[in-house]
């Protein structure tokens, strides 16, 4: 009989071990707390700018900071994953995270919050390592289930930092946020430490500057890689051209919502996001590629009608949000088995991509929308959704693998 062992079941010697639906959702706890540590300052920018005395200007980079930091992190810390063991190398970043929440918390001046926030964005990208070791712990059948659950944590933590840190910020103040988020940090690092397999993995012994380098290389190794990670790029740009204008067409009259009130709408958009959970569970990712891509396309229709209603709004962010994270789950599902013994490294090249365009979407969706407000957003996001699909519809033909069955 099996037997649970620290959230793992035993299972035969000859295959891996079946992961405990409990150290999945501990995998997508982790991955939300650690991605939402990087999406709490939009909302409290004013209130920053305000106590430490920093410009507009100024105060207008902590995001560029706090994603820089994290691109560095998919560079130079996700594919250790592939050279040291994972239990420790996790357990390292998130005691590092919980000290750089508390630097940020505790920042007297705008340099040592700037600097602050540049190291919370590259602990972060513990959730990559989490994610990548999650699908090497998962059985074959079960790997694209749990790469699912896991990312579902990863979409519900962006969409719904902003509620928590308007809500925690109304009633504390903006340092607040980050202890709060320090303190369950530190909870989460616990849980990981609790449930994560104690057998030391063996890893390669890839010199580091290699292994950096070898992340670049796989974008030459593996096709599928190669087009996924422009699917990412093309999902994401078109997500954060929804999201950074939505807050300005918001606060502005007819609406006028308060910050809590327009982070509530993350609350929407984590009901797609966890709707589509499912999707890894679908054999044939090819498939679930497509149905997200036509979803999120058919979304900008409803989000269209903002400027006249609010609930056209809600019903495309929740259909949004569930093609988004279809189509994250099966991009990861799909590339992950390809390299068995380079799935960190492949995650960072994946992820390095999806930052892109996350980026690309915030910068020009934010110059089209103050020259041509709300309706020039909506045709800017439909095209992004369109050059998706139609990528995606020239690689069927290219003879992108097709898989009745998840990879093994």
């Amino acid at each position: 009989m099996d037997q649970d062992r620290g959230g793992l079941r035993t299972a035969p010697a000859d295959s891996p071990p079946a992961l405990s639906r409990g150290t999945v959702l501990v995998f997508a706890a982790a991955c939300g707390n650690a991605v939402a540590s990087i999406y709490y300052a939009p909302p409290l920018l004013a209130e920053m700018a305000g106590e430490l005395r920093m410009s507009s200007a100024t105060i207008g980079i902590v995001t560029t900071v706090t994603q820089l930091g994290y691109a560095l992190g998919l560079l130079l810390v996700v594919p250790l994953g592939d050279r040291l063991n994972r239990r420790r190398l996790i357990g390292a970043q998130a005691l590092l995270s919980v000290l750089a929440l508390i630097d940020v918390a505790l920042a007297r001046t705008g340099t040592a919050l700037l600097a602050g926030l540049a190291v919370v964005g590259l602990f972060a990208v513990l959730i990559q390592v989490v994610v990548a070791y999650a699908a090497s712990l998962a059985a074959p059948v079960d790997r694209g289930r749990v790469v699912g659950l896991v990312t579902s944590g990863v979409v519900i933590g962006i969409l719904l930092a902003r509620t928590v840190a308007g809500t925690v910020a109304d009633l504390a103040g903006w340092r607040a946020v980050y202890l709060v988020s320090a303190a369950a940090t530190l909870v989460m690092t616990g849980l990981l430490w609790l449930v994560l397999p104690r057998h030391t993995d063996a890893r390669q012994r890839i010199p580091y500057p290699r292994l950096i380098g070898s992340t670049f290389g796989l974008f030459v190794e593996v096709r599928l890689l190669r087009v996924r990670a422009i699917l990412a790029l093309l999902s994401f740009m078109a997500m954060t051209t929804l999201l950074t204008p939505m807050a300005l067409q918001l606060s502005a009259p007819p609406f006028s919502l308060s910050t809590t009130e327009i982070g509530l709408f993350g609350l929407a958009g984590a009901a797609g996001a966890m709707a589509a959970a499912r999707a890894g569970r679908q054999p044939d990712h090819q498939r679930t590629t497509g149905i997200g891509l036509g979803i999120m396309l058919a979304a900008w229709v409803p989000i269209a009608l903002l400027p006249v209603s609010l609930w056209g709004l809600i019903i495309g962010v929740i259909a949004f949000d569930f093609g988004l994270q279809s189509v994250h789950v099966a991009n990861q599902s799909l590339i992950l088995p390809e390299r068995p013994d380079a799935q960190s490294r492949l995650t960072a090249g994946y992820m390095m991509f999806y930052s892109i365009g996350s980026a690309t979407g915030a910068i020009v969706s934010t110059v089209v929308y103050a020259h041509t407000g709300w309706a020039g957003v909506s045709v800017l996001g439909a095209a992004v959704s369109l050059t998706a699909s139609l990528f995606w519809a020239f690689t069927q033909r290219e003879g992108e693998p097709h898989d009745a069955l998840p990879h093994g």
